[in-house]
């Protein structure tokens, strides 16, 4: 019988406790989400609004310039796209300037990194100066380079090509020459941030391996390609991932720059909806090109995390 009653008042006195944590528990989770609900809804008004928004524009004819054809058209203004030889060409000038300057900032940001992972001295303020780039806004930097850097005969780089024989050229008049400088504007910009990312990885590479591998004879190319790469692997493919994504939609710079020119040798898929919408004033068509860049963004962004998840 004081078996069954202490039996009794055990249970009666772990109730009270369980009940206690789960109602902790309960005000845990509503303070967490007091706490998230102003950023949840902040993110709902500024990007899934707008993008249901923008889908839902894409579906209807609204053209500024001819206002009596406006309507619901379904997706014929998708059919249209996938007919349309300039929507192509600029959605391959803009995998030819995603690639390219993905692959520059990350070649150049690694090779930057081993150099400035053994200075001594002075790496500081190495660090400083590279991520100055980083800072400015697009369409400063194209002012920039439009300005000082790529003017005929009296640009810097007009200047350095002259010097070396090269002659003068018309770097933004020129189709493949506005495609090189807008690359090189940026690869200019944004390979400050490969590099910062690349040099913290290395960084956190353990000593002991390098030396391991010094006492077994290994190279220093041997070190590089067995050691360094594999480790480096998951913030390369990360920082490859964020360039990407960023790359695809770029517009300040280019638009400053060429402006899409000359003719549309530089128009990527983002100006090209832009133009559409602003300047022919077709916004129904217009959406449904940057409905196609998200489309295209998305997967090209879900085929990389996909490769990384592989690996």
């Amino acid at each position: 019988m004081a078996t069954t009653v202490v039996t009794s008042a055990g249970i009666a006195s772990e109730a009270p406790r369980s009940d206690f944590g789960r109602i902790l528990a309960q005000r845990e989770r509503r303070f967490a989400a007091a706490l998230l609900a102003p950023a949840f809804l902040a993110l709902l008004a500024t990007t899934t609004f707008p993008l249901l928004f923008l889908v839902y524009t894409s579906a209807f004819r609204m053209d500024l310039a001819m206002p009596f054809t406006n309507g619901f058209v379904g997706f014929e203004n998708y059919q249209v796209l996938l007919s349309d030889e300039r929507f192509w060409t600029s959605l391959l000038v803009s995998l030819v300037y995603t690639g390219s300057t993905v692959a520059l900032q990350v070649i150049i940001g690694l090779a930057l990194a081993l150099l400035v992972i053994d200075m001594k001295r002075g790496q500081g303020w190495f660090r400083v100066i590279a991520i100055l780039p980083v800072v400015l806004s697009p369409a400063v930097v194209g002012m920039i380079w439009r300005t000082f850097m790529l003017a005929p005969e009296f640009g810097i780089v007009d200047f350095l090509a002259i010097n070396a024989g090269l002659g003068s050229k018309n770097w933004l008049g020129d189709p493949t020459l506005a495609m090189v400088s807008v690359i090189a504007i940026h690869t200019w910009q944004w390979t400050p941030f490969a590099f910062m990312v690349l040099l913290a990885s290395l960084a956190s590479l353990p000593e002991d391996i390098y030396e391991a591998a010094r006492l077994d004879r290994a190279s220093a190319w041997q070190r590089f390609r067995r050691i360094t790469l594999p480790l480096l692997r998951p913030a390369i493919v990360m920082v490859v991932i964020m360039r990407t994504m960023v790359a695809l939609t770029a517009f300040a710079a280019i638009f400053t720059v060429t402006a899409g020119g000359p003719g549309t040798a530089t128009e990527i898929l983002n100006l090209y909806a832009y133009r559409k919408s602003f300047t022919e004033l077709s916004i129904g068509y217009g959406a449904a090109l940057a409905v196609a860049l998200l489309i295209v963004t998305i997967i090209i962004s879900g085929i990389l995390f996909a490769l990384r998840r592989a690996k």
